[in-house]
């Protein structure tokens, strides 16, 4: 790459971003995803919420799959993955779906993010190059990596859209 950007130059800044403090309910989760991704300025698409501290250090992140899975365990039950393996998962499923997404949901909405969150593994600093974020995103098997200040404060976002975007800009130049 000719001009070597930093994560700096591409990065959406954490208050672009949607991220919650660590005592936020499940429930407002996802009403922070709903409006982020259903509302009339669908423009950053997250692919997770950022879950931070008082210090805006970055603890985690929440997923929907992260909030399906919160909100009903039975989803991740030994149990209901022996039974769906080699069987039709519509009959499978129909065992459970009664009883899937009720008010025992509801009461779980109510529980805190930090009790589904997934710990922060990856990051990268502000003047990191994008081939760095290109290979920890790969890595990790993610396609957000935090950006983070001294390794701690959370100051924005780097997406693989955008890493993808600048370095096959590059390539192609």
């Amino acid at each position: 790459m000719k001009h070597k950007k930093t994560v700096k130059e591409i990065m959406v800044d954490v208050f672009e971003y949607p991220h919650i403090p660590y005592w936020f309910t499940i429930k407002q989760a996802i009403v922070i995803i709903k409006k982020t991704l259903m509302g009339p300025e669908k423009c950053y698409h997250p692919l997770a919420i950022l879950v931070f501290d008082e210090k805006y250090n970055l603890m985690g992140t929440v997923t929907i799959r992260d909030i399906l899975e919160g909100l009903e365990p039975k989803l991740l039950t030994p149990q209901i993955m022996t039974e769906f393996a080699g069987a039709d998962i519509e009959d499978a499923l129909a065992t459970y779906e009664a009883t899937m997404f009720n008010e025992e949901a509801k009461k779980r909405a109510e529980m805190p993010v930090s009790d589904i969150m997934v710990p922060a593994k990856a990051y990268v600093l502000p003047s990191d190059s994008i081939a760095k974020a290109a290979f920890r995103m790969i890595h990790q098997n993610t396609s957000i990596l935090p950006v983070l200040e001294d390794g701690k404060k959370l100051v924005g976002v780097v997406k693989m859209f955008e890493v993808f975007d600048e370095i096959s800009s590059a390539l192609m130049d």
